[in-house]
């Protein structure tokens, strides 16, 4: 396992690259919260480019250096959508990160995850629920056919989808972030604990969704774990400052794009995470 230092020198190597090359990370998402995801993205660094129809998915899928897929909110144009961008992003080797909400509610929800599954994302990222019933979905380890998803709030702790997190780690090859009060990230091979935020990102809509956005653009300049982890440090950074700024969520979620966009790479490195590692 690599050292603890040797992440945050690439953490810090991802947020600098980002912030000096402006890429592009589409994204294909929840319609609730399409500003936000887009303004994040922005705020680390990155480009942001939202679209919905098959051709114009495609076009976004070939010319970004990464794609970001929320099935938050679901229509039917989205049966020909998805699948065939997640297919392109796999043929050409681009990494895509999947946010798996709500899965297990509707159909056309369930058969979309589930032909998700060949294509491999590179980042899969949700909350314990999610993360727990997608394991149960592809018939790996740690999953459950029952899911215990309430809308898109999790009635499951973080840890309680480790095992299931390394299953999905290992299936894609790349890196799954279980969101929570204390966030989970692995590669399949390592755990970390990533740890802030606000109380107020509860209180918000959006904060998951915009966090899978800018592992979506982090995931242009790193590997799928880095960016994951690099993701999440600098939302629990963001949240925890913003936090001691504002007395409400509606003031939280304007403070929090700022903090997002004044992070230096090197805070966001060493905001606090434990590694472990997976013992076969």
């Amino acid at each position: 396992m690599v050292t603890k230092k040797e992440i945050q020198k690439s953490m810090m190597q991802a947020v600098t690259t980002v912030k000096e090359t402006n890429p592009m990370a589409g994204s294909i998402t929840n319609t609730v919260t399409i500003n936000f995801v887009a303004n994040a993205q922005l705020a680390v660094g990155g480009s942001a480019a939202m679209v919905y129809l098959p051709d114009e998915a495609a076009f976004l899928a070939e010319a970004g250096g990464a794609t970001y897929i929320n099935v938050g909110t679901i229509f039917p144009i989205y049966s020909e959508t998805l699948p065939s961008v997640a297919k392109i992003l796999h043929e050409k080797g681009k990494p895509w990160v999947l946010d798996p909400v709500a899965v297990g509610i509707g159909s056309l929800r369930t058969s979309l995850l589930q032909q998700f599954k060949p294509f491999k994302p590179a980042i899969i990222r949700g909350n314990a629920s999610e993360i727990i019933a997608l394991a149960g979905l592809w018939e790996l380890d740690g999953g459950a056919m029952e899911s215990k998803v309430r809308g898109v709030d999790s009635t499951d702790e973080v840890f309680a989808a480790q095992h299931a997190a390394i299953a999905l780690a290992n299936w894609t090859g790349g890196a799954v972030a279980v969101s929570g009060e204390t966030d989970l990230i692995t590669d399949g091979s390592q755990v970390a604990i990533s740890k802030g935020g606000s109380h107020f990102m509860e209180k918000i809509t959006g904060a998951g969704c915009s966090l899978g956005g800018v592992a979506a653009v982090y995931a242009t300049a790193t590997t799928p774990f880095i960016a994951a982890l690099t993701a999440t440090a600098v939302y629990n950074l963001a949240g925890k400052r913003a936090e001691q700024l504002v007395d409400g969520p509606g003031s939280f979620q304007q403070k929090f794009l700022d903090e997002l966009y004044k992070a230096t790479a090197e805070e966001i490195a060493n905001n606090p995470f434990e590694m472990q590692e997976v013992l076969v």
